[in-house]
């Protein structure tokens, strides 16, 4: 029988829902989003989200609200640079690198994930809202380390995908549709709900 303990170390894990959305499907994209909740890391446990309001813009507040709201910037950090970084749409993004870090006052869930539900964040100034809406059935993800983002972590997750999402910066709406992402060789939503992510760093050799 074979060993049912992974052998590679746990980087972390938690939940990881995205908002990514375009106006045109073949354009840049218009608004980017990825919400946390981290029950382990080597930085413990936290929450957030990353937020683009301009991504094609290498500025932060106040010329554009690219931010990180966080309860653990260190934690942020690392997720930021070893993560969020190279996911594909945070990646090609000009905003990526100049996000201010700002501190995390309120978080709450709202909704229900067999249908709509939302993430509301707020710190000093900047309430947040995320919306997943029109969510389909929930599948399982395996993801191996030489597909994935890193290169070297092997990912695990429940995804829901959902039809519609919109991202709120103090009651305004921002610019994009759902659109699609490249996953896996293929399409899916860009917009998702990710829960039980695990990301396992692949042992040497």
């Amino acid at each position: 029988m074979s060993n049912p303990v992974h052998p590679g170390k746990v980087a972390w894990t938690g939940d990881n829902p995205g908002i990514y959305l375009k106006n045109d499907p073949d354009g840049d994209w218009a608004s980017l989003a990825t919400y946390f909740k981290i029950n382990y890391s080597p930085f413990g446990m936290g929450k957030g989200v990353l937020l683009l309001e301009k991504p094609q813009m290498a500025a932060s507040l106040p010329e554009a609200c690219n931010v990180c709201l966080t309860d653990n910037e260190p934690l942020a950090r690392y997720l930021m640079a070893e993560f969020f970084s190279r996911f594909n749409s945070f990646r090609v993004s000009a905003g990526t690198p100049a996000v201010s870090y700002l501190p995390l006052l309120e978080a709450r869930s709202v909704g229900d994930t067999r249908r709509k539900y939302q993430e509301i964040l707020r710190a000093d100034g900047v309430e947040v809202v995320l919306t997943w809406d029109a969510l389909g059935e929930p599948y399982a993800v395996d993801m191996p380390a030489e597909k994935g983002p890193t290169q070297k972590h092997e990912m695990y997750s429940l995804f829901i995908d959902a039809a519609d999402a919109s991202i709120q910066i103090n009651g305004r709406r921002l610019p994009g549709q759902v659109s699609t992402r490249n996953f896996d060789g293929g399409k899916k939503s860009s917009a998702f709900l990710a829960f039980s992510e695990s990301w396992m760093e692949m042992p040497a050799g």
